[in-house]
C-alpha cells in the first residue's frame, strides 16, 4: 500500500469526537462527515441545537423556538452549512432588504431600505432613510471602519448622534446583545463590513419559517445519521484525560471513552464548561441575557410590515410573526429578566398590541423564556479573552461563538467556529 493510500486508510479509521451539538458542533460534524471522517457527536441535552432549539410548547399548542434568531443573506458560513446538510431552501426571505420600525413613543413608523451595490445612495433618498435625519448623519458610520482595541459603540457614536436611538442602539442590541456603552465597536464593524458595506444584496433577512429546529438543526442531524455518524444525547462530559500533549479519554460519568492515537476531539461547549474542562484555558467572562416572549393569537393580524418589526420607545425591541404566533425579543435584558413572567407578559403584550394595532385584545396564551448568559458579554475586555481554535492538546480543537472568530456571538459566528475547527483537524491529518 502506498503512502497516499495508507494516509487515507488511517483517516478513515480515525474518529472525531465532537462534544456539544449546538450550531458550532453541528457545523464541525457536517464538514467532517462530508470529508469522509467518522464522527461521534455528544450533547448533555436530550436534543441537538443548543440555544437554537425548537420544542413543542403545551401552553401555546405550537412548536416554538427557544429564542428568535435572524439570518442575513451575508451569512455565508451558515448558508453553506445548510447546503451541506440538505437544509437549503428552508429559509424564507424577501425580495429586498427592508427593516420596518415603529416608535411607540410618538406613533411614527418608517423603514430603512439600503440600495443595491456598495455606493449608499439610499441615504440621499428621503423615503429610504430614517425620518428627521440628513445624509451627513450617516457618515458617522465610517468611523467604525477604524474601530480598534478598547473602543465601544458609544465611543464611536455617542448618544447625541441623530442615528443613535433609531439605528445604532437597536442594531447594537440585536447583533451584540450588549448595550452600546459596553459593546465592542470592532465586532459591530465586522458586521457592517459584511452587510451594509456591500449594499442591499447582503442585508436581506432570512427567516426559519417552520422553526430553527426543523429548518437548521433537524436536517443536519438527519444528514449526520445518514452519513454513519453516531449521535449520543444525555451525555455530559465531566473530564478530559490527558497524556502529555494529547487528549486520551473522555469521561462522561457513566463510562470513559478511550481515544485511539488517531482520534481527535472538538470541544463545542459553552465557555464556562470549557474553562472547567481545560483549567488553563482563558475564556470570556460574564454573560448577557436575552428575553423572549411568544404569544398565540386568534384571527387575522392587521400589521403588514413583514415578518420582522423593530420597536422604539418600548420594552419590546423586535417582533417576529410566524403564522398565529407572535414572538418578542429583548436583548441585553439584564434586570428586566428578574421580573415575574406574568408581569413581563402583560408589558410585552401591551407593546405588541399597540405596535400591531390589535386594539384591546386580552393577553393571549403565552410563554416567557429567559435565556441567562445567552451570549458572552461582548465587551472590548472580553474580546481579549476569546481563545483561538487550537489548544495545548494537539488533538483537541475548540468551537463555539465565544471563540476568536472575529464575529459576534451569532449563528454565523457559531457555524464559522465549527467549520474552522473541522478544517484545522483536516489540515492536521494531511500535514
Amino acid at each position: 500500500m502506498g503512502r497516499g493510500a495508507s494516509r487515507i486508510a488511517a483517516a478513515a479509521m480515525a474518529t472525531v469526537h465532537i462534544v456539544g451539538a449546538g450550531m458550532a458542533g453541528l457545523a464541525a460534524a457536517v464538514r467532517l462527515a462530508r470529508r469522509g471522517r467518522r464522527v461521534v457527536l455528544y450533547d448533555r441535552a436530550p436534543m441537538a441545537g443548543g440555544r437554537c432549539r425548537s420544542y413543542y410548547d403545551t401552553a401555546l399548542d405550537r412548536l416554538i423556538d427557544n429564542g428568535n434568531h435572524l439570518l442575513l443573506s451575508a451569512n455565508r458560513a451558515a448558508l453553506a452549512f445548510m447546503r451541506d446538510s440538505g437544509g437549503q431552501g428552508r429559509l424564507r426571505g424577501s425580495g429586498s432588504a427592508r427593516f420596518a420600525f415603529t416608535d411607540l413613543a410618538d406613533g411614527t413608523s418608517f423603514a430603512v431600505r439600503p440600495n443595491a451595490g456598495p455606493l449608499p445612495w439610499w441615504i440621499w433618498a428621503s423615503g429610504r432613510r430614517i425620518p428627521g435625519t440628513q445624509p451627513s448623519d450617516y457618515l458617522s458610520g465610517l468611523a467604525f471602519l477604524r474601530a480598534r482595541g478598547q473602543a465601544t459603540v458609544a465611543d464611536i457614536v455617542g448618544n447625541e448622534d441623530p442615528l443613535f436611538r433609531p439605528f445604532w442602539e437597536p442594531l447594537t442590541l440585536a447583533v451584540l446583545n450588549t448595550t452600546p456603552d459596553r459593546a465592542a465597536a470592532s465586532l459591530l464593524a465586522a458586521v457592517l463590513r459584511r452587510t451594509f458595506a456591500w449594499g442591499e444584496q447582503r442585508c436581506r433577512p432570512l427567516i426559519a419559517e417552520r422553526g430553527l429546529g426543523p429548518d437548521l438543526v433537524d436536517p443536519a442531524v438527519g444528514y449526520l445519521i445518514a452519513s454513519g455518524a453516531e449521535v449520543a444525547f444525555g451525555r455530559r462530559l465531566r473530564r478530559i484525560g490527558r497524556d502529555g500533549g494529547r487528549a486520551v479519554s473522555l469521561d462522561f460519568g457513566d463510562g470513559e471513552v478511550a481515544l485511539k492515537a488517531s482520534d481527535s476531539v472538538v470541544l463545542a461547549v459553552p465557555p464556562s464548561a470549557a474553562g472547567e474542562l481545560l483549567p488553563e484555558l482563558q475564556v470570556p467572562e460574564d454573560g448577557d441575557t436575552i428575553l423572549n416572549a411568544h404569544f398565540r393569537v386568534d384571527g387575522p393580524l392587521p400589521h403588514d410590515d413583514g415578518p420582522i418589526l423593530g420597536l422604539l420607545g418600548s420594552t419590546a425591541q423586535w417582533v417576529f410573526s410566524r403564522g398565529d404566533v407572535i414572538s418578542v425579543t429583548v436583548s441585553a435584558a439584564g434586570d428586566l429578566a428578574d421580573r415575574p413572567a406574568s408581569e413581563l407578559a402583560e408589558t410585552l403584550w401591551a407593546d405588541v398590541a399597540k405596535a400591531m394595532r390589535l386594539g384591546a385584545r386580552p393577553l393571549p396564551a403565552h410563554r416567557i423564556i429567559k435565556e441567562r448568559r445567552a451570549t458572552f458579554a461582548q465587551t472590548p475586555e472580553n474580546l481579549l479573552r476569546r481563545p483561538g481554535t487550537r489548544t495545548r492538546l494537539d488533538n483537541l480543537m475548540l468551537a463555539g461563538d465565544w471563540t476568536d472568530t472575529g464575529l459576534p456571538a451569532t449563528i454565523e459566528g457559531a457555524v464559522t467556529s465549527g467549520q474552522r475547527a473541522a478544517s484545522a483537524l483536516l489540515r492536521r491529518r494531511h500535514g
